[in-house]
């Protein structure tokens, strides 16, 4: 990974927005993910490259922590912010500006839940790929993603969380869509969750990066 890269995942794990930013101690003064981003981006970096060896790492790091017990609530609220502001420049370059759409994913960050960064930057990637996302936004109840999957029936769907306690809640979504018989695929992701939970609550996959996501996806439409 070169200096660069890594300087900016550093960011997002530490949540410093830009060099205004007075924490952490060791990074005051220093540029924050706004200005690393557009740096990379001028350094010829592809808002590919620059997602996954860089934001998305620094937000594994953060959740890593969170999973030991080194890293709290306010530390992935902190970096959420860092990585939406960078989000938030990548995401032009991500849209291709057309209207042809692969299919659609409907997504939401389940009942209970108001985390939606995750979700966020998958939603980034989907639609730069060519994939309609119907964003169903935080705290979203079976009934929501019931209703939407009514009206869009030829939907898969992409289930959020963040939260151990709310991520138990994904079962009761799964079995509700399973019993419409729709053939709609579910998928779940977030900090906490692996395969062997979604598996466990009968989803059908469970994805570590949002680019195996889309290449799971592009691989039902070939």
């Amino acid at each position: 990974m070169s200096d660069l890269l890594f300087n900016l995942s550093e960011c997002v794990e530490y949540g410093k927005i830009n060099s205004d930013t007075q924490y952490p101690k060791h990074l005051i003064g220093k540029k924050g993910t706004v200005e690393l981003t557009e740096e990379a981006l001028n350094c010829g970096f592809s808002p590919e490259v620059i997602l996954a060896d860089a934001l998305i790492m620094g937000m594994k790091r953060i959740g890593e922590k969170f999973a030991q017990g080194k890293a709290f609530i306010p530390n992935l609220l902190i970096a959420s912010k860092a990585m939406n502001a960078a989000s938030t420049i990548l995401k032009p370059h991500f849209q291709k500006g057309s209207d042809y759409h692969k299919g659609k994913i409907i997504m939401g960050t389940v009942k209970g839940d108001l985390h939606d960064i995750g979700k966020n930057i998958v939603k980034m990637v989907l639609e730069g790929n060519g994939w309609q996302v119907i964003d169903l936004g935080v705290d979203t109840s079976k009934e929501k993603f019931i209703e939407s999957l009514n009206e869009n029936k030829e939907s898969h769907i992409g289930l959020s969380a963040l939260l151990t306690t709310t991520m138990l809640n994904m079962e009761d979504i799964v079995n509700s869509i399973k019993l419409l018989n729709y053939g709609t695929k579910i998928f779940v992701g977030g900090a906490p969750l692996s395969s062997d939970f979604a598996n466990k609550i009968g989803a059908d996959g469970y994805f570590p990066d949002p680019h195996s996501f889309v290449n799971y996806l592009d691989s039902l439409i070939n």
